[in-house]
């Protein structure tokens, strides 16, 4: 590489400090991002070029032990563009923190003078969840989103009643530009009554519900301010499915926008459909579509798409099983092609599943098991999309309801909602295996876990 001497061009130098910064929700919009710090901030030597002055020397020293310790620690590589050596520190130097480099933002159950949403710095090199913030006012938070430009958080509120009125709670917060702390901007009604799970468009235009108790959907207008405006849709479900003890009257159990925003789809597991929606964005209006189906008394319940666009996974909460869709992303179609268990073979106690994840890279697939309190994990066959077992872990805890794969893909964390703690997993990269690392982590009442990148 080339360089230059004092006060010449930038120097382009090879820093070990690796940092992600995440562009975009899906996952094929993830990428590394070069950033430009002063080389103080790095204070690693350049791979080519002339003698340096004396000053620069001993920065050079420093910097070779520093790359020893890093090479020993697993430190990765990465290629920035530097400016020239000074020897000042500057206030923003004193506040750059590379491995904690990830805010957790976690949704749980509680009443609405209690904390409900709690925050936490995620160490990418370690998978240490360290506690932030929290912030009340809203009563069981448990379902939470993120908008695109990471400005603001969305988080449904399992009440029965806003502002005198009945029916479930949207509440809307922002999230400070610096600490990641959040604070109230206004609530809004979910129209229907226990809503389960919330949904922002990739455009950060709209907010999409999922009311579980009355079996319908919602859709609201977000305001430029962050703020949530009166639902501009509201489509009632209808029908039954063979349990009845479950299924007498729908149950809208998700709703997760397209990664093209073309359509919304609601996974009801009353009906064992996955109701489709296409979506107008400048009415904010929702049109049904056929319905994508899963076997009788299946009941879906989550539901993820596959990174090339053509495959989605439903987990069935009833069943135990995860069934494999072909995905017509243009026409917003889903066909079945496999249905797969969760449990290990033979097991007959009571479980039912929770949440499912692709892994970023499609590889894998994960979906947890609350019952039998465990992951389980998938590989996932290249040419035609479907599912094979590859082990289920425990994970260390009781009812784990929702999990959360961190951006870089290394690792998952998973809450268990029953004996109210977070334990963190490292993802073996080659066969998807997990790992459990790190402490412990007691969170009241966990349920939804949102990344997004430090500030």
């Amino acid at each position: 590489m080339l360089r230059a001497g004092r006060g010449g061009p930038r120097e382009r130098i090879l820093c070990p400090i690796l940092q992600y910064r995440k562009i975009g929700h899906s996952p094929s919009e993830r990428r590394s991002t070069r950033r430009e710090l002063p080389q103080s901030a790095c204070r690693n030597q350049c791979v080519h070029g002339p003698e340096l002055p004396q000053p620069a020397r001993l920065y050079i020293t420093i910097t070779i032990i520093f790359q020893l310790f890093a090479a020993l620690a697993g430190a990765q590589t990465i290629e920035y563009t530097l400016t020239p050596a000074t020897n000042t520190r500057t206030d923003q130097q004193k506040e750059y923190h590379p491995m904690s480099d990830y805010l957790v933002y976690v949704g749980s159950y509680a009443q609405g003078d209690e904390e409900g949403i709690h925050v936490y710095s995620f160490d990418t090199g370690t998978g240490t969840l360290t506690p932030q913030s929290s912030v009340g006012g809203v009563e069981n938070p448990s379902f939470l989103d993120i908008s695109p430009d990471r400005r603001y958080l969305y988080a449904i509120g399992e009440s029965s009643e806003v502002n005198g009125v009945p029916g479930g709670a949207v509440a809307a917060f922002a999230i400070d530009q610096q600490s990641g702390a959040l604070t109230h901007i206004n609530t809004q009604s979910a129209v229907g009554t226990g809503p389960c799970h919330i949904s922002v468009d990739p455009t950060g235009c709209h907010v999409f519900v999922a009311n579980y108790g009355g079996g319908s959907v919602a859709i609201l207008p977000i305001n430029e301010d962050g703020s949530l405006g009166e639902a501009s849709d509201f489509v009632q479900h209808q029908g039954s499915s063979v349990d009845a003890s479950r299924q007498q009257e729908p149950h809208a159990h998700s709703i997760w926008v397209t990664p093209n925003n073309k359509h919304a789809f609601a996974p009801d597991l009353g009906l064992d459909k996955i109701k489709i929606y296409a979506i107008d964005h400048q009415s904010g209006k929702l049109s049904e579509q056929t319905s994508g189906e899963v076997d009788p008394g299946q009941g879906p319940r989550h539901l993820d798409f596959h990174p090339d666009g053509r495959r989605a996974y439903v987990i069935n909460e009833m069943g135990n099983t995860v069934t494999v869709f072909d995905y017509d992303a243009e026409a917003g179609t889903l066909a079945a092609v496999q249905t797969i268990s969760t449990l290990p073979e033979g097991y007959s106690e009571v479980s039912h599943t929770a949440d499912i994840h692709v892994h970023p890279n499609g590889k894998f697939l994960y979906g947890s098991n609350r019952g039998h309190d465990s992951i389980a994990i998938y590989a996932i066959d290249p040419d035609n999309g479907q599912l094979a077992t590859i082990e289920i872990v425990a994970t260390g805890g009781n009812g784990p309801r929702n999990f959360g794969i961190d951006p870089t893909g290394n690792y998952l964390i998973a809450g268990n909602h029953g004996s109210n703690d977070i334990f963190t997993f490292k993802i073996d990269q080659a066969t998807g295996r997990l790992t459990a690392v790190g402490e412990r982590v007691e969170v009241p009442s966990p349920v939804c876990h949102k990344f997004i990148p430090g500030f």
